[in-house]
């Protein structure tokens, strides 16, 4: 070849590892599909079908990222779970909404394409697909040699659902009506500037702590299974993922106006993690701003039903009771404080 000719690779774009990327997803989602689903993946757009049996559906759309949590997967040369974090960012926000997820794609800009790295991260991606109960129908990935720096990547995720819009959770939360939280398995997927930050600060090698090491690369909790499993029993009333901005910022969303989430902040079992960071010199409104403290969803329902939800769970994430919904101006009101 000669050096003075121009070619794509050379500029740091390489179109046959892509094409076998592109084929190695297409053979691991196909193994995959039900008889009546169709092969979507290097095409040109994404083909589902509607479930019959809802009568008046309605789509609902989310899309998010992982955030600087991707750092921490480099750090480790880990990244087998960040895709299972990508699908439970978008899919338990669906589920606020009721609705059921029925697809997902994928977003992955990288500096140079790492086929070992891609294929765990679609791994991982396809697992929270395989918990969520959706397909893996499409995305893309671009490699960016003069945007990221070498081994930097990126991930966004995009979700689509389906709901009847009877069973659409709006309008449906009553004065009275009682705030569960549902334990959070760790960070989830938020507050890891904040986490790196102090890492960085305190000169903490995660590779060298169990501890962290295991904990900062926890993915995400989904919960579509046991929220939908109650929406279907017409048990919740509202619900909310308590992602980025914490337990006050995500909770006021789904509350109706003249009614208010009166939370007692004491009521909530924070887990060990956000315990070593409240140690770490972090105070309690930066704390419930920045994490989920404990708390990764949020359900309202009505006083009769708490027993016929909290046996909708498993041991491990068992519904508590932190506040009530009152009447109030203000949408949000938080007393006390958590006991660290």
């Amino acid at each position: 070849m000669n050096k003075n000719t121009f070619t794509y690779k050379k500029s740091g774009v390489d179109i046959k590892s892509a094409d076998k990327f592109v084929n190695f997803i297409s053979s691991n989602t196909s193994k995959k599909k039900q008889k009546k689903s169709f092969n979507n993946i290097g095409g040109f757009g994404s083909i589902s079908n509607i479930p019959k049996d809802i009568k008046n559906p309605k789509i609902v759309a989310c899309t998010d990222g992982v955030g600087t949590k991707i750092e921490i997967a480099n750090s480790l040369n880990k990244y087998d779970t960040i895709g299972i974090d990508l699908v439970a960012m978008s899919v338990n926000d669906l589920i606020v909404q009721g609705a059921k997820p029925l697809f997902f794609l994928d977003y992955i800009s990288i500096n140079k394409i790492n086929l070992t790295k891609l294929k765990y991260l679609i791994k991982g991606i396809l697992k929270g697909c395989q918990i969520s109960g959706c397909d893996l129908v499409g995305g893309e990935t671009a490699e960016m040699p003069d945007t990221y720096e070498k081994g930097k990547f990126d991930i966004a995720g995009f979700a689509v659902g389906i709901v009847d819009e009877r069973k659409i959770l709006k309008n449906k939360i009553q004065n009275k009506d009682l705030i569960l939280a549902v334990p959070s398995n760790g960070l989830h997927s938020n507050g890891y500037s904040l986490v790196r930050y102090l890492l960085k600060k305190k000169k903490i090698n995660i590779k060298k702590n169990t501890f962290l090491k295991k904990e900062l690369i926890r993915p995400t909790k989904i919960y579509v299974k046991e929220v939908l499993r109650l929406i279907d029993k017409n048990l919740i009333n509202g619900c909310a993922n308590i992602t980025g901005g914490g337990l006050a910022d995500n909770i006021k969303r789904v509350i109706p106006e003249k009614l208010c989430a009166n939370i007692d902040l004491a009521k909530i079992n924070p887990i060990k993690i956000f315990q070593w960071l409240k140690k770490n010199n972090i105070k309690d409104d930066e704390m419930l701003k920045t994490f989920n403290c404990g708390v990764g969803f949020c359900l309202i329902i009505n006083p009769k039903n708490l027993k016929k939800v909290i046996n909708c769970f498993s041991s491990e994430y068992k519904p508590y009771v932190i506040g009530e919904i009152i009447k109030s101006k203000n949408k949000i009101k938080m007393n006390n404080k958590i006991n660290w």
